[in-house]
Order: C-alpha cells, then sequence, then structure tokens
C-alpha cells in the first residue's frame, strides 16, 4: 500500500506546481503584451528571468552568507520565544496575581502590528537585533497560550493523586505535566517557525540590517531589479517549506522513538 500512496504524491505535488507555473508565464506574457515590450520585468517577469537571476545568485558565497545570517537571527529569536514563553506560561499558571499582571501585556504584543513593533525596538536596539527580537516577541504569544492550556489541561484526579502521595514538584511535572504539555508544545512549535521565520525577514525588510534577506528584498525593489526581488521571494518560500519539511520529519521520529520507548 505504501508504494501506491507515494504514486499518488508525484502528481499531487507536480499538477498544482505546474498548473501555478502556467498562470505565471500567461499572466508575464500577457503584460509583455501589454506594454509592447520587455517592460513587463519591470511588472511582472517570466518565470525564465526569475530562475535565472536565482541561479546566478546561488553560485555567490554572498548568497549563502545571507541567508545563512538570516537563519542565525530567526534561529535566535524562536529559541528566545520558546524559552521565555514556557517560562511565562509556567508563572502565570502557578501564581494568579502574575496572570493577572503578565496576561494583559502578552496580549497586548500578540495584538499589535508586528509593524509597529519593528519601529519601536528599531528605536531601542541596533539594526541587527532586531529580526531576532522581533521573531521572539512573535513567538512568545504563541508558546505561551498553547502551554497555558496544556498546563491547565493535567488531569486534576492525577494532580490529587500525587498530592495525595506527596509527589515531589520535580516528579509531578515529569509524570503528569510533561505528558500533558507535549501536545500542546508541539502546536505552538509548528505555528512558531513559521511565524518567527517571516516576522524576521519582515523585520530586516524594514531596518536593512547586513548581511540579511530581507535586506536583499528591499534592495531589489529600490533598484527596481524585479526578477531578483522573485528570485529572493522564491528564496524565502523555499527556505520557508524547508523548514516546515524538516521540523515535521523531526517531530515524525520523536513521535516514532516515543511509540517505541
Amino acid at each position: 500500500m505504501e508504494p501506491v500512496k507515494q504514486k499518488k504524491s508525484i502528481p499531487a505535488l507536480l499538477l498544482p506546481s505546474a498548473f501555478w507555473l502556467g498562470a505565471w508565464q500567461l499572466g508575464a506574457y500577457w503584460v509583455d503584451r501589454h506594454v509592447d515590450g520587455h517592460g513587463n520585468e519591470l511588472l511582472l517577469p517570466y518565470p525564465a528571468s526569475v530562475l535565472s537571476a536565482l541561479l546566478e545568485l546561488l553560485p555567490t558565497p554572498a548568497f549563502w552568507a545571507t541567508v545563512g545570517t538570516t537563519l542565525l537571527r530567526v534561529a535566535v529569536g524562536l529559541a528566545a520565544g520558546l524559552l521565555l514563553g514556557t517560562v511565562l506560561a509556567g508563572v502565570t499558571c502557578a501564581w494568579t496575581w502574575w496572570d493577572r499582571l503578565l496576561s494583559p501585556a502578552i496580549r497586548t504584543v500578540r495584538a499589535t502590528p508586528v509593524a509597529s513593533f519593528i519601529l519601536l525596538v528599531l528605536l531601542w536596539t541596533g539594526r541587527n537585533t532586531v529580526p531576532a527580537v522581533i521573531s521572539a516577541l512573535m513567538v512568545l504569544p504563541v508558546v505561551w497560550e498553547n502551554l497555558s492550556r496544556g498546563i491547565r489541561s493535567a488531569d486534576p484526579k492525577l494532580l490529587e493523586l500525587a498530592r495525595a502521595y506527596r509527589f515531589p514538584r520535580w516528579k509531578t511535572l515529569g509524570l503528569i505535566y510533561l505528558p500533558s504539555l507535549r501536545p500542546y508544545f508541539l502546536s505552538a512549535l509548528t505555528t512558531s517557525v513559521g511565524l518567527a521565520w517571516k516576522s524576521g525577514v519582515a523585520a530586516e525588510a524594514i531596518c536593512w540590517p547586513r548581511p540579511g534577506v530581507g535586506t536583499q528584498i528591499y534592495n531589489t525593489k529600490l533598484y527596481l531589479e524585479i526578477p531578483e526581488l522573485f528570485a529572493w521571494t522564491a528564496t524565502v518560500v523555499a527556505l520557508s517549506l524547508f523548514l516546515e519539511w524538516l521540523l515535521n520529519l523531526a517531530l515524525s521520529r520523536w513521535k516514532g522513538g516515543g511509540g517505541h520507548a
């Protein structure tokens, strides 16, 4: 049965891509005819032009240095957001007064547009630091909300049993809270990776750190290098899909390992 599923997945992946590439090609052709020449490169370049620009970027060390720096900034922000969101979830669930004090601030962070935070953080810190801070701020509310829900969903009967047998806190945490938190943490992590990546690149496009993928997107727009703009955008999309695939692979192996245990 498994080979059949794999055969079915090939057209399922290729046909949508072929459809949208065809739609892109037709759209670029229509724009080209409408502007009577190659002026379409400033509006909607052909897929071949974007591919050519991307192939020119790929062999250059500067391209990989830019991508690596952006990934590092986003990874730092993601880790900080996960850690801080986890700590705040534990604090606000353990003490009511901390919940009353911190919950409105965390919900405000979640409701504030990312562009506003980028400009505010840019006033307080260096532009090379802004993408990591923004990624952390966008991830924090997601982690806090999911883990708070997981902590509160712990089985009250098991907690009562732990109190009756006078379990130490570390044992209650390991035997009751962590199993309850696992699906909530995985959900938060899955959402946070894409959110951190998009917000980090958006922060780079506004504050222009060097090097940075977002900075390159802004520069190509500024100098009307539209095929390069599409090439960098395709890089962002490809990296986002790669990170999502990598995360799903890691989570599937983790779940498989847990199942064997």
